[in-house]
């Protein structure tokens, strides 16, 4: 059968994922340092930085995806979150204390969170089920250009600024702003959906379907294995990295998930996703054991590597199979919950790692990381069916 091609709109996002992941990446290479090293706060506050960050996003997930399918329009969420996360970009070079960079990391995670289930719903739109994979994997793919794009930028910065952390943080307002101008002039709304009637408020478990549950409990328990790339930058710093250099932990990250995320993607579309999900976990195990046995910061990098792998692997198999177990009634609003049971997951897992660190060294940190993987993975192959390719929401 002849493969279609995929429609200009997921390339569209996939830019404007590209832009603001450069500016955010801009920011997320050296926060860690930022936070640790200039501010002077310890591991446990770092982890709730960016736990609480990443949970509010998945929070704030849940009621943009419920709100986008009752309107049954994507982009009006899509500008407001990419735009608010453009006009937070300056609080972080005028921060003053780690309290500071809790808020603007809240904020700017808020317009993650609304536009996130509502862009995941629109790339569904936009595609057929034989394509989803391959569109998820492409959007994650661009993205992830942006992801180590932004780590390079910084680390060229910060040559020419003497090692100076805040004029970064000024350069990633650019690229922020650019990409909410691709989205307000590329990215088209998809063939008009079907409006959910159904308040978020009496939404009930059974709306959704039993394989959409099951996926969501399993991949919130897989989380706990991947807490807040934050401790990777940490990792690095910890075993010797020069702070100009620091960034290159997510240079080498991002690579490795660029790298993969596509044919990945593709991959899934011709055999049982899960089987690539339980690879995905398979590859987390070894990245989290050889940065807790890393004693230099080539072995954390080659640890980094394995992780984007990972990411790879996972990211965007997993939309696709939210995609495949959605009614598309309610396909934002499964894409809310889906995020917001992982986010309330990586906020633990973020704080954990956090009291660890501080308490039992790194090591221990990636050691118990490790554990929850392979818990996960006995999870996935005892409670995940095995499909040779992604189904219609009606037919699972």
């Amino acid at each position: 059968m002849t493969r279609r091609a995929l429609p200009l709109n997921i390339w569209a996002l996939g830019v404007v994922s590209m832009l603001m992941d450069i500016s955010s990446e801009l920011i997320h290479a050296l926060l860690p340092v930022f936070v640790v090293g200039t501010l002077g706060a310890g591991a446990v506050w770092l982890g709730l930085i960016e736990g609480a960050a990443e949970a509010t996003a998945s929070i704030v997930k849940v009621f943009s995806g419920a709100l986008s399918d009752r309107i049954g329009k994507r982009k009006p969420l899509l500008l407001l979150g990419y735009g608010l996360a453009a006009l937070t970009k300056p609080l972080f070079p005028l921060a003053g204390s780690a309290a500071t960079v809790f808020a603007a990391r809240l904020i700017d995670r808020i317009g993650k969170g609304i536009r996130g289930a509502p862009r995941d719903a629109l790339v569904a739109d936009c595609t057929t089920p034989e394509q989803r994979g391959a569109a998820y994997g492409l959007r994650q793919a661009l993205d992830t250009v942006g992801a180590f794009l932004g780590p390079l930028l910084a680390i060229g910065v910060l040559m020419l600024s003497a090692g100076q952390l805040r004029p970064v943080f000024w350069v990633a307002v650019v690229p922020a702003l650019l990409a909410v101008g691709v989205l307000w002039v590329a990215v088209k709304e998809a063939a008009p959906v079907t409006r959910s009637a159904q308040p978020l408020a009496a939404l009930r478990a059974r709306d959704l379907p039993k394989a959409f549950w099951v996926l969501a409990t399993v991949a919130a328990f897989f989380t706990l294995a991947r807490f807040s790339e934050a401790f990777l930058v940490l990792r690095g710093s910890a075993l010797g990295l020069p702070i100009v250099w620091t960034p290159l932990v997510l240079v080498v990250m991002n690579v490795a998930y660029m790298l993969s995320a596509y044919p990945a993607g593709r991959l899934a579309d011709r055999v049982a996703r899960v089987h690539l999900l339980m690879v995905g976990c398979v590859i987390l195990i070894a990245a989290n054991l050889v940065l807790g046995a890393a004693r230099s910061p080539g072995v954390a990098l080659a640890g980094a590597a394995l992780w984007g792998l990972h990411m790879g692997f996972t990211e965007g198999v997993l939309a696709a199979m939210v995609a495949d177990a959605a009614p598309d009634r309610l396909r934002g609003t499964a894409f809310g919950v889906f995020n917001l049971l992982r986010g309330v997951l990586l906020l633990l897992a973020s704080v954990i790692a956090g009291v660890l660190w501080d308490r039992l060294g790194p090591a221990t940190t990636f050691q118990a990381a490790a554990v929850f993987a392979a818990l996960s993975l006995a999870l996935m192959s005892f409670t995940l069916p095995g499909r040779s390719r992604g189904t219609a929401a009606h037919d699972v």
